[in-house]
């Protein structure tokens, strides 16, 4: 009975040491290094998507309509060619005003394969914007841009 029992405390034992072979060179595991995790990201982080719209070449009539949250501003504008699409009114400062204006950039994406020219109202791009009433204090022009020129209304 008692060969079984020093056996049994043996194991115990030689059971007990194995988490320091973990850490050992005996470990074959540990033979190569530590695995260490690297990342493929840019230390500063993605930089964020970039516009690649165009403006559109001219601004051609612009309205501002009052509503009762705010205001809706409508711009249309004409383009080249046929084709141009995912056109936007895009807020400039973060649609904060400047110097008592809200400015709106009229940017489009051109088309992916050649198109015709074709008529002007073929060619005609129009675009609008929600304008909330608590953006609008303190403003008294609010200007939508182009390529080749601006357009603006006062309030």
């Amino acid at each position: 009975m008692q060969k079984p029992l020093i056996a049994a405390l043996a194991m115990v034992l030689v059971l007990g040491a194995c988490g320091s072979v973990r850490d050992s060179r005996l470990n074959p595991m540990n033979w190569f290094g530590r695995d260490s995790t690297e990342t493929l990201a840019p230390s500063g982080g993605w930089t964020t998507e970039v516009d690649r719209r165009a403006l559109v070449p001219v601004v051609t009539e612009m309205e501002l309509i009052q509503t009762t949250g705010g205001a809706l501003l409508r711009a249309s504008g004409v383009t080249q060619t046929q084709g141009w699409w995912d056109a936007e009114l895009r807020a400039v400062n973060d649609g904060r005003p400047l110097d008592g204006a809200l400015i709106y950039e009229f940017v489009l994406a051109a088309p992916r394969t050649q198109t015709a020219v074709s008529t002007e109202a073929s060619r005609t791009v129009t675009a609008g914007v929600k304008i909330p009433t608590p953006r609008l204090a303190g403003v008294q022009r609010v200007i939508v841009r182009g390529a080749g020129n601006q357009r603006s209304v006062q309030r």
